[in-house]
């Protein structure tokens, strides 16, 4: 067991590309403006073409894609579960290799929201962040198969995906603070949700709550909360590295929390009319409203 552990640690946080790893525009792909803005652009203007290719051309039934839709969840969710662990192996040792330089001025806990001032984005930490910044162009796959699968287009499925990318990119660019909390939380949420829709899928029974918006408002929210931390520790502990970048983040962290509350809000009314309209349940509430008496 203590071998299997010890790989694991050198796969994920010891190996020379991840410990030498260097956020660089010459080196690393996808790490100018042009592909950031050009990559997003593309993802938008695709999606509007599909969607508008199959109004035009009349296709209402769904296209048929076979096990794809199973096999992306499962390598989505796969792919979460393993930044995870690595993401977590490797602040255990960047925070181990670098408390020296900071270990005054912030805890362990602290550095995890809030990265000492000077911070570059070369090491383990940044490695994983690269990982996750290149696993959301993987993620865009989900909308061409809603696409596909004729259910609607909006534009907060749009904009939720293209600032995901950008916030990612923020990260890696500028060193920012709160990264390393922001994907823990967000490859365990995701693990959990890509691992459901693999479930369903492959024809399991379905949960009987909305578990994939809950899960994204938990996260929201939970992002919400980290923002507080590090604008706290910001001001308290002498500054926090990237903290323009961060100031954007947490703006486009409220924007998306707002509009998943909007959606949730709307998908609870629209259940309660239905409810409301549906003489099954009246009559049924009735018969219990009787036995009660």
């Amino acid at each position: 067991m203590g071998s299997v552990v010890h790989s694991l640690s050198y796969w994920l946080s010891e190996h020379p590309s991840i410990v030498g790893f260097r956020w660089s525009h010459s080196q690393s792909w996808g790490s100018t403006w042009s592909f950031l803005f050009t990559s997003i652009a593309a993802y938008i203007n695709l999606s509007l073409f599909l969607h508008l290719s199959l109004v035009l051309f009349r296709r209402r039934r769904p296209v048929p894609l076979g096990p794809i839709p199973a096999i992306h969840s499962l390598a989505m969710a796969l792919i979460s579960v393993g930044i995870f662990a690595g993401i977590l192996l490797s602040s255990a040792a960047e925070i181990h290799d670098t408390r020296w330089f900071w270990r005054r001025s912030k805890t362990p806990l602290q550095w995890f929201l809030c990265f000492p001032l000077g911070t570059r984005p070369s090491g383990r930490v940044f490695f994983w962040s690269y990982v996750f910044y290149l696993s959301r162009f993987l993620q865009l796959f989900r909308t061409v198969f809603s696409i596909l699968r004729r259910r609607k287009l909006s534009f907060s499925h749009l904009f939720y995906h293209s600032i995901v990318i950008f916030m990612s990119f923020l990260w890696l660019e500028f060193s920012q603070s709160f990264q390393v909390v922001a994907i823990l939380s967000t490859t365990l949420v995701y693990a959990v949700v890509y691992g459901y829709h693999f479930w369903v899928a492959i024809g399991l029974p379905s949960a009987c709550f909305p578990i994939v918006v809950n899960c994204q408002i938990l996260l929201l929210g939970c992002n919400l909360i980290s923002h507080l931390g590090v604008l706290l520790l910001h001001f308290r502990k002498g500054g926090c590295n990237g903290i323009g970048a961060w100031v954007l983040n947490s703006v486009l962290n409220g924007a998306l929390l707002l509009l998943f509350l909007n959606f949730y809000v709307k998908m609870h009314l629209k259940k309660s009319k239905v409810i409301d309209r549906d003489p099954s349940n009246h009559s049924s509430n009735g018969i219990e409203l009787k036995k009660d008496q």
